[in-house]
């Protein structure tokens, strides 16, 4: 099995030396750099399994840097802050990360929200163990895949269309989407999306459920995703 190649983009030399050390000391390969246009060009380069993007770096800031990589690549990103304000915290997910880690942090913990980050990658693409599986139903069309209004998940081809116009989802666009779609109808709480999306066993801020269910929404459309107020969101079958 090749091994995972991440890219990590960190200003603060001791921090870049110290986190390549630990991931490259549990089997990661590390292109590591200490500014956001070499991080572009480092991505453009190798294409890496998974992008660690710090928020303040020079020459192109992370949550730039993060936009750029969303526009050529659904390549996981975790964007890495010293601060949990929410508008760093909101702005990196905007953008286009999967997920964000505060500063400090525990190399055990970055190792275990990076393999987290994989894991749902494989599962959003139909290629990791526990992907999720085609959901029968009166909704369903032919070939697995399912219809809700002017939406059709193809649970087999991992595709999304809308009135027939393919729909760029990002690894954990589509993991939400097909958590949604196994119960439509039914309201899952922000803890349960972390849960079976994030692969948070230890809970997690509900922020990062808040910015993904509007990015999805943004691309499915406003009302395919109802808020129940209190409890949390259901897909509208």
């Amino acid at each position: 099995m090749a091994e995972t190649h991440v890219l990590f983009v960190e200003d603060d030399d001791v921090i870049r030396e110290a986190t390549q050390l630990a991931l490259e000391r549990v089997g990661f390969t590390v292109t590591a750099v200490p500014d956001g246009l070499e991080g572009l060009e480092a991505f453009r380069a190798d294409r890496p399994d998974i992008a660690l993007l710090d928020v303040m770096v020079p020459g192109l800031d992370g949550v730039s840097l993060c936009r750029r990589i969303r526009d050529e690549s659904t390549v996981p990103v975790i964007m890495l802050s010293a601060r949990a304000d929410a508008i760093d915290v909101v702005l990196g997910l905007e953008a286009g990360a999967d997920d964000y880690v505060t500063k400090p942090f525990d190399g055990a913990v970055l190792v275990a929200r990076i393999r987290a980050v994989l894991r749902r990658f494989g599962h959003a693409t139909g290629t990791g163990p526990g992907a999720p599986a085609a959901t029968g139903g009166p909704q369903d069309g032919a070939g697995g895949v399912l219809v809700f209004g002017d939406v059709e998940i193809d649970t087999e081809g991992m595709e999304v269309r809308r009135q027939g116009a393919h729909v760029g989802l990002t690894p954990t666009e589509m993991r939400l989407l097909l958590e949604f779609s196994t119960a439509p109808g039914t309201v899952l709480s922000r803890d349960k999306l972390l849960e079976r999306v994030w692969d948070y066993g230890w809970g997690g801020d509900t922020r990062v459920v808040d910015v993904h269910v509007q990015r999805l929404r943004t691309k499915i459309g406003q009302d395919r995703i109802e808020t129940v107020r209190g409890f949390g969101y259901k897909l509208r079958a």
